[in-house]
């Protein structure tokens, strides 16, 4: 029996403007999000309806595509893991996009690839060379920059209370995120990718449902107070369901290897769409770190991909 053709790859030009649109209207999500957020939207309820919109794709996708739901022995602890895991970054996620301008959210969340090299390193994979040390050491002074930590020592009551808790959520997320890589990697690698990110959505969805009815997060699941508030939480539902869709459908027709540091345009359309939308704004200084921490990324990403 003869194996199925490769996809073909879409022309350069048309992959990278298909995944730059998709890029933004992933930051549109966040920026929804915190819209969301700033008019009574709780935060399990975002999560909830994001991951429901992903699974009603995904169960589409399954039925079209005539998937078998069928898991390896032994892989289905390491499948709820990562649910657990995507589960708690998306919380993770949306409370630092809560508590940040959306843009710094973003770029402490974009840490994660120097977190998964240094979480591959330390489980016995190899050791990053010395030009990703000063590519990963380059990344984390723009976010220094970025974080404008100098004005945070000189008036932390100035940056808002929930400044320090929003970073720690970002890197959380981060490092979470690179955990369920690293296990998606190593563990689930025999599982078809729209069945694991089917399961995973699912665990989501019941995760936020159970964690809303045990009250784990005060007002997680209160309802929007205005239409503004009903606004981004349908935006971000909608945004994040059609740029997952469109990533997961075409994805193999992308010629993600070479094409992948395109992605990392997100945090420049969010800081974009945030200043328009909500007014967010970064000091010039803030801005040079943050250029340095895409840029930083973007060649990283370009490293591994070599």
């Amino acid at each position: 029996m003869s194996a199925s053709p490769l996809p073909k790859l879409l022309p350069r030009h048309l992959a990278i403007l298909l995944m730059m649109t998709v890029a933004t209207m992933f930051a549109a999500n966040h920026v929804s999000a915190r819209l969301a957020f700033d008019n009574g939207t709780g935060l399990l309820l975002a999560v909830l309806t994001r991951s429901g919109v992903a699974c009603l794709i995904l169960v589409a996708l399954v039925i079209v595509q005539k998937k078998r739901l069928w898991l390896p022995a032994g892989s289905w602890p390491w499948q709820l893991a990562v649910g657990l895991l995507i589960a708690i970054q998306s919380v993770s996620l949306y409370s630092a996009v809560a508590r940040l301008p959306v843009v710094i959210a973003l770029l402490l969340v974009n840490t994660f690839p120097i977190q998964l090299a240094l979480l591959s390193w330390a489980l016995g994979g190899p050791r990053p060379t010395l030009r990703s040390c000063l590519i990963m050491g380059t990344i984390l002074i723009g976010l220094l920059v970025v974080l404008d930590i100098p004005s945070w020592i000189a008036s932390a009551d100035g940056m808002g209370p929930g400044w320090i808790a929003g970073i720690g959520f970002g890197l959380m997320a981060a490092f979470v995120f690179a955990c369920a890589l690293w296990v998606t990697e190593h563990r689930l690698a025999g599982v078809g990718s729209t069945l694991r990110s089917l399961l995973t959505m699912q665990t989501v969805f019941i995760v936020m449902i159970i964690g809303g009815i045990a009250g784990v997060v005060p007002g997680g699941m209160s309802l929007p107070d205005n239409s503004t508030g009903w606004l981004g939480l349908t935006l971000l539902g909608l945004l994040y369901g059609s740029a997952f869709s469109t990533l997961f459908i075409f994805v193999p027709r992308l010629d993600m290897a070479r094409n992948a540091p395109v992605m990392n345009i997100e945090p420049v359309a969010s800081l974009v769409l945030g200043y328009f939308v909500l007014g967010q704004m970064l000091s010039p200084g803030q801005l040079v770190g943050g250029a340095v921490v895409v840029g930083g990324i973007v060649v990283l990403s370009l490293s591994k991909g070599r």
